[in-house]
């Protein structure tokens, strides 16, 4: 089976009613309802002017949540290593084993569909419970998280998906044991959250803090 029809059969895209890839596998529990209510005030506000005040908002609602769960296609940039999230570099630390983290920040405005940074095996896939400040807060390096470990042509890779604290929760596609591509989706964030990715020692960044970057497009390391 072609690698594009694979990936479109794991993100969950339903055919016949949206576009391939436009919207994110996961959203549905958010999605339908706020579209579905938005649909009934339209509705009903042609004979009423109370539901036409009340189509005003929902309808607007709708908007931002078909906005916020966009997934777009991407072709994909050539590297070993790049962005597995839209979004903006809020820090590059070293850590004590050598690694480098690479800490990404996505505000409620980006594509929230994080992609793996290299080709490989999907080794570990853990759900850590834990709190839900705000993903820009230096505590939020306690939130609720799931870490991924890919085996890759560099070694072990660490990706951790950081929930944020509006509506905490995180959506891996993808189990342990499965084969990827770089650039495949792998998993989705709702709401303002944060992506960290640990390059391994002698990997140098090629990303500055403040520096924007595209799932799947921005290269993270340098040659």
């Amino acid at each position: 089976m072609p690698h594009s029809q694979t990936s479109a059969s794991r993100d969950g895209v339903s055919s016949g009613l949206i576009p391939k890839g436009r919207l994110a596998r996961g959203a549905s529990p958010w999605l339908l309802p706020t579209v579905a209510t938005a649909a009934l005030t339209l509705a009903k506000s042609r004979k009423s002017g109370r539901w036409a005040a009340a189509a005003v908002p929902t309808t607007a609602l709708a908007a931002g949540m078909l906005w916020f769960f966009r997934d777009p296609e991407r072709e994909i940039a050539q590297g070993r290593v790049i962005s597995p999230a839209d979004g903006v570099v809020q820090s590059i630390m070293p850590w004590k084993d050598g690694r480098t983290r690479v800490a990404i920040f996505m505000s409620p405005l980006n594509v929230h569909v994080n992609r793996a940074p290299l080709a490989g095996t999907v080794t570990s896939v853990e759900h850590v419970p834990g709190g839900f400040v705000p993903a820009f807060n230096k505590e939020s390096e306690n939130n609720e998280r799931v870490v991924w470990h890919f085996d890759t042509e560099l070694g072990d890779i660490e990706m951790v998906q950081i929930a944020g604290a509006v509506a905490r929760r995180i959506v891996p596609y993808l189990p342990q044991g499965t084969k990827v591509e770089q650039g495949e989706r792998i998993g989705l964030i709702r709401f303002g959250s944060r992506v960290d990715i640990y390059l391994p020692e002698g990997v140098e960044v090629a990303v500055e803090v403040g520096q924007t970057t595209t799932a799947g497009v921005t290269r993270i390391d340098r040659d």
